[in-house]
């Protein structure tokens, strides 16, 4: 079994040539050492999961400019639950849209504080928490801002993937805690979606997020489509919107 792949094996021996070469004194077997680790832990960004408990805000816009709105997100991995609340415009109307993901109970609640309804539909119970997904491709990394003093900038990791129904998909998360910052996708359905995070913070600070409204008391499950997870989520938004009344 290798330990290390070609491409970090050689890195190392190189090193390691490269110490035989020094005066091998108390300081400079410190050096080699530190080289040696730096060379064994280095790797190519892996596929990551955010934090359990987030909270913070997004904005979306679609392809075409019609559908356009902001808003705020509140995530749980540990009770399987999301929620996410937008207001914005779209074909001419202002709405507020509000999507209450209870994956435990496999039920998603749609409400539309304008008009005060409420939609109860079954969710796909299979929670798949806000991540990479672990077939995503690495497309770069980059600093957003700079990197030439510390508080400057950030660095983040797109990755890239499809999506079903001939779709694609690209996301932005930060190297460093796994934080997403953006999410764009393409479906011959919904056309092109972006989404932008915000603000994020670590925890939940009101827990009433995760109740349905009022007003949902009496909703009567339906039987329709639901999304699988957060990408969906997003990229069905779009189509939603656009059938608020």
């Amino acid at each position: 079994m290798e330990v290390f792949p070609e491409p970090e094996r050689s890195q190392i021996l190189l090193v390691w040539r490269l110490c035989n070469f020094l005066t091998m004194n108390f300081i400079s077997v410190l050096s080699c050492l530190s080289l040696l680790l730096a060379v064994g832990v280095a790797q190519y960004p892996k596929p990551c999961v955010v934090p359990e408990l987030l909270s913070g805000g997004l904005t979306v816009m679609t392809g075409d400019g019609l559908i356009s709105s902001t808003g705020l997100i509140t995530y749980d991995a540990l009770g399987q639950r999301m929620r996410v609340k937008n207001f914005g415009i779209g074909d001419n109307q202002d709405f507020a849209l509000d999507q209450l993901m209870l994956f435990s109970e496999g039920v998603y609640y749609e409400s539309n504080w304008k008009t005060l309804s409420c939609k109860k539909m079954k969710l796909d119970s299979s929670f798949i928490p806000m991540q990479v997904p672990s077939d995503a491709k690495l497309m770069g990394q980059v600093f957003m801002g700079s990197s030439s003093s510390w508080g400057m900038g950030v660095l983040t990791n797109t990755w890239y993937g499809s999506l079903p129904e001939n779709g694609i998909y690209s996301t932005v998360f930060t190297e460093i805690g796994c934080i997403p910052v953006s999410f764009t996708s393409y479906t011959p359905q919904s056309g092109w979606l972006t989404v932008s995070t915000f603000n994020w913070v670590i925890g939940t600070s009101n827990p009433m997020d995760y109740l349905p409204p009022d007003f949902c008391a009496n909703s009567e499950l339906e039987e329709t489509e639901t999304p699988h997870n957060f990408f969906t989520v997003m990229e069905s938004l779009a189509m939603k919107s656009k059938r608020v009344e």
